[in-house]
């Protein structure tokens, strides 16, 4: 069996906020540097990837398997678009992306380690659904090192 070792995210204080480019990490993105602007803290944002949640990278040919290079410089640029596209270009507050190979909860827990605030969005989808956390922010609210706030969608 091959070695499972996925990359971890260290930091120094801040507040951390998962980003996967859905509806709810994107409302997450936007509380969480709300939080770090208060704070004047430097505000981490945090995208895990597997081979099967990366975008293909444009410069690769059909048929071809990108190299682990090239998928995370693709995670890494859709990243930092995702944040310019919300948060301005620069942002107000410091920013830190890091793209990192791992599942989410290990990513944001490894990150909950040195961090003030750790922020994950909501996955419910209404009625008795939206009364229950998705499995990430349950992970991160059972498990985290640090405070965490689990932004809601907007009713």
């Amino acid at each position: 069996m091959p070695d499972q070792t996925f990359q971890r995210v260290e930091i120094n204080g801040g507040v951390v906020v998962g980003v996967d480019a859905s509806a709810s990490s994107l409302r997450a993105l936007l509380v969480a540097a709300e939080e770090a602007e208060r704070r004047n803290a430097v505000l981490h944002v945090v995208r895990a990837w597997s081979m099967r949640t990366a975008p293909r990278p444009a410069d690769c040919p059909p048929n071809a398997v990108p190299s682990m290079d090239a998928f995370q410089q693709e995670v890494e640029r859709e990243t930092a678009k995702l944040v310019a596209d919300k948060l301005g270009d620069p942002p107000k507050v410091a920013t830190e992306i890091h793209a990192v190979h791992s599942p989410s909860p290990q990513a944001l827990l490894s990150a909950s380690r040195g961090a003030d605030l750790l922020v994950v969005g909501h996955r419910g989808r209404g009625g008795f659904a939206g009364l229950m956390l998705g499995a990430v922010a349950e992970q991160c609210v059972r498990h985290a090192a640090c405070p965490v706030l689990v932004v809601r969608p907007s009713v």
